[in-house]
């Protein structure tokens, strides 16, 4: 998922090389490469890329794991893992050139949901479908997982492997001294401004609340933040019967007044802090901490730096904080809302070896290696076998709350031209919050620029 802070030994930024370590039958050899390095004609080897972040070595010992229980078994099999150490864009820009030549394409690509029909549609990605036909763990998969990796033309194109959901993270404390004993649940945008109002009151040098908005959060905005606000309203960004991005949608209007609303009270960061693209390391590892924030609309992945061993080791956070579900605009059912997003593997269309890519992604994907996987990456499953895994259950105090929010969760329409929109949200929602237009012409322009890169008669005008 795009817009995810990476896990717990993890850095948002490395240093932009590459390394491929070849693993045969249980034997590690790291052995520094070109970025494009020639791809065997050997066809019982197979090359593994993904991102790796900075020095986070979780997927590495992962797929480790696994390449020994593999390799024990297929002696004549070898595995090339090509750990790209790159920021999420560069992760995307250099996947792309590699999957682009038969030369140095992977056998397996670690695709982010956020980015995986944009590869479908250029070509890059073969489906899968035949093979998930005979795979008897597909039946555990729930239906927005599946959604998630099915392009507009109905063929799947990779399998997910985890998501992750969004909800309100709240200090108890200053909740409680504000007049909200915990465990607290605002079941309306009207009943969380109350709240944030009454803490800005108690507490006039926290933070009330942050709401990812502006350009410089880049995907953290349009999906922890805006998408958050109107998938609680009627309104969506994209008409799944149609098949065409929806214009001129008063939800869309409504969660950018809200928007205003948080920056205009000063309920929010101010501008200078909201717009720095650093804001997440500075909430995530400070303002939450040292308890000078109330309430931080974000992912469930925000606690991994807190634990023994983490980036930022906090092990009072359980003591100090507390979890609620987002609520919908008036509190309409279902009452509360999430977005998901999330990580797959996929199959590129130039790779030469896609049977047996297969085959070892089926070792990758076992109930006990999912498991695992989950609970030291502190990921949310997408698999109801997983999440009845008794290494799965209970391993974070937050992840069964984080879990339930799955089966109604929502996902971005995360087709070619998402990237783009999302780039015109960002812009929608800091010209709100910088006073430089009202929500109404920030929507007006949106909707210019969706029909300008989709296409008018790719658009369809909100019902209501």
């Amino acid at each position: 998922m795009h817009s995810r802070t990476p896990g717990p030994a993890a850095s948002a930024r490395g240093p932009d090389r590459r390394t491929v370590l070849k693993i045969a039958g249980g034997s590690v050899l790291a052995l520094p490469i070109a970025a494009c390095a020639g791809n065997s004609a050997d066809p019982n080897t197979v090359r593994i890329s993904y991102q790796q972040f900075g020095s986070g070595t979780i997927m590495r010992d992962y797929l480790t794991g696994v390449i020994q229980t593999y390799t024990s078994d297929h002696p004549e099999v070898t595995v090339e893992l090509v750990p790209l150490v790159a920021a999420e864009e560069d992760y995307f820009t250099k996947s792309e050139l590699m999957m682009s030549s038969a030369r140095t394409t992977p056998d397996l690509v670690y695709e982010d949901t956020f980015i995986l029909q944009s590869d479908v549609a250029a070509g890059y990605l073969r489906p899968v479908g035949d093979y998930i036909e005979g795979w008897d763990l597909w039946q555990h998969f729930y239906q927005p997982a599946k959604d998630a990796v099915t392009a507009e033309n109905g063929d799947l194109y990779a399998v997910p492997t985890h998501t992750d959901t969004r909800a309100l993270w709240y200090n108890r404390r200053l909740l409680e001294e504000a007049g909200f004993p915990h465990p607290w649940e605002p079941g309306s945008w009207q009943e969380l401004l109350e709240a944030l109002r009454a803490v800005q009151s108690t507490h006039p040098d926290v933070v009330p609340i942050n709401v990812y908005s502006g350009k410089p959060q880049g995907e953290k905005a349009s999906m922890q933040g805006f998408e958050m606000l109107l998938y609680g309203t009627p309104d969506r960004l994209y008409d799944q019967e149609e098949k065409a991005w929806i214009v001129g949608s008063q939800g869309f209007i409504d969660s950018l007044e809200m928007i205003r609303t948080l920056f205009t009270e000063e309920l929010a960061p101010a501008l200078n802090r909201a717009l720095d693209p650093n804001l997440s390391e500075l909430v995530a590892n400070t303002w939450m901490p040292e308890e000078q924030i109330a309430v931080v609309l974000d992912g469930s992945w925000i606690s991994a730096p807190w634990a023994s061993g983490g980036a930022s080791p906090w092990p009072e956070w359980e003591e100090v904080l507390d979890v609620a579900p987002m609520p919908t605009q008036e509190g309409q059912d279902p009452g509360v809302v999430t977005l998901a997003g999330g990580w797959s593997w996929a199959i590129p269309d130039l790779s030469p070896r896609p049977d047996l890519a297969w085959s070892f992604l089926t070792e990758m994907l076992t109930t006990e290696n999912m498991a695992a996987l989950a609970a030291t990456d502190n990921q949310v499953t997408i698999r109801e076998d997983v999440a009845q895994h008794p290494d799965y259950q209970g391993y974070s105090p937050t992840i069964d709350f984080f879990t339930d929010l799955v089966e109604d969760a929502e996902y971005r329409p995360a087709y070619a031209a998402y990237p783009q929109i999302s780039a015109q949200i960002q812009a929608a929602m800091e010209t709100v919050m910088t006073g430089q237009g009202t929500p109404e012409q920030a929507a007006q322009s949106y909707d210019a620029a969706v029909r300008e890169i989709v296409g008018a008669e790719n658009t369809i005008e909100a019902q209501r």
